[in-house]
């Protein structure tokens, strides 16, 4: 995938006006594999961004320390340690008041995945449930697997990729597993790679206004074909699947940017903003204008109530402070 990695120091691409900024993976070579895994301290600052952005490629998180919430698109997860959780390619997520946030950070792009092409479809269908709270006996195994990421990926030896490669498969489906059964499963053969190349392409910012023949033509197959191979691996139609994704793009955008609602209406395709309305209305069941305020309103409400809250606790902290003499046996008035 062209421009989703980027050597270290290279800026980022100024996003469009109004958009959240979008990161690139950097690697060291030019011919690097596009992966890195870390801790969230060698990973660098930015695997603990306080401001909602985008990324190019995959990221995996094991959380194993802190407090605070994770933001992912419109859901919010607060922290409970251990956690894993997965970041998808062009979600918009920031971590919100996090402290003593620690744990390994996975982060990789399409390109990597090179051996088992089927976890395209396997993080596709992780990120339905991107997070996950672990017991003990997971978090400890899911520990163990993170730490031999981390000990292939720094040694760098011969044939280290292809290391790489196999153990993230096996972090992949052994994620799977937790969530449960009722995973569709896609059709084998054509049909299968068809589906696949359609979720890609509904994945990646920059193509939303498309419609269902225009995918069907950059795929290389008819709009029937399409719409079989798409049904048999989803149980949906493309055209549902098209709609779900330009309005999730449309939340993202109310949300996270400070588009007007005619830009927000433009980046998804519509070139008219009225019948953008009745669209977003149609899907959400709110207007643009009041689903943007609405989140406004949650977040003004959240952040009094953290305010009230700090305010409690350092008004305890000063009524405590001012008994610590009389306390501690302290020098009394005459």
């Amino acid at each position: 995938m062209s421009g989703t990695t980027a050597l270290p120091g290279t800026p980022c691409t100024a996003p469009r006006a109004g958009d959240p900024p979008m990161h690139r993976l950097e690697v060291r070579l030019p011919d690097q594999v596009p992966f890195a895994v870390g801790t969230f301290d060698t990973i660098g600052p930015m695997s603990r961004a306080a401001f909602p952005h985008r990324h190019t490629f995959y990221e995996i998180v094991h959380v194993t320390a802190g407090t605070g919430t994770h933001v992912v698109d419109l859901a919010r997860w607060e922290l409970h340690p251990p956690h894993l959780g997965l970041i998808l390619p062009g979600q918009l997520h920031h971590w919100e008041d996090a402290r003593g946030l620690d744990g390994t950070v996975v982060l990789f792009t399409e390109d990597f995945l090179l051996d088992h092409p089927g976890d395209r479809d396997l993080l596709r269908r992780l990120g339905e449930r991107p997070w996950l709270t672990l017991d003990g006996p997971t978090h400890a195994r899911t520990g163990r697997l993170m730490g031999e990421l981390v000990e292939e990926y720094g040694h760098g030896a011969d044939g280290f990729a292809t290391v790489l490669r196999s153990l993230l498969h096996v972090l992949l489906v052994r994620t799977a597993r937790l969530r449960g059964p009722g995973t569709h499963a896609p059709p084998p053969g054509r049909p299968a790679a068809v589906a696949e190349e359609f979720a890609g392409l509904l994945a990646r910012t920059g193509t939303e206004g498309v419609t269902v023949r225009e995918c069907a033509e950059l795929i290389g197959v008819t709009p029937g074909y399409l719409a079989e191979a798409v049904r048999a691996a989803t149980g949906r139609t493309p055209g549902a699947l098209l709609r779900e994704a330009r309005s999730r793009e449309a939340q993202r955008l109310l949300v996270g940017s400070g588009l007007s609602i005619r830009q927000v209406a433009a980046r998804v395709g519509f070139d008219d903003p009225a019948y953008f309305c009745r669209f977003f209305r149609r899907e959400t069941g709110l207007s643009p204008g009041d689903f943007r305020r609405s989140h406004e309103r949650t977040r003004d409400e959240r952040q009094e109530h953290e305010r009230q809250e700090h305010e409690r606790r350092r008004g305890g902290r000063k009524h405590h402070d001012r008994r610590d003499p009389s306390i501690e046996g302290g020098a009394r008035p005459a």
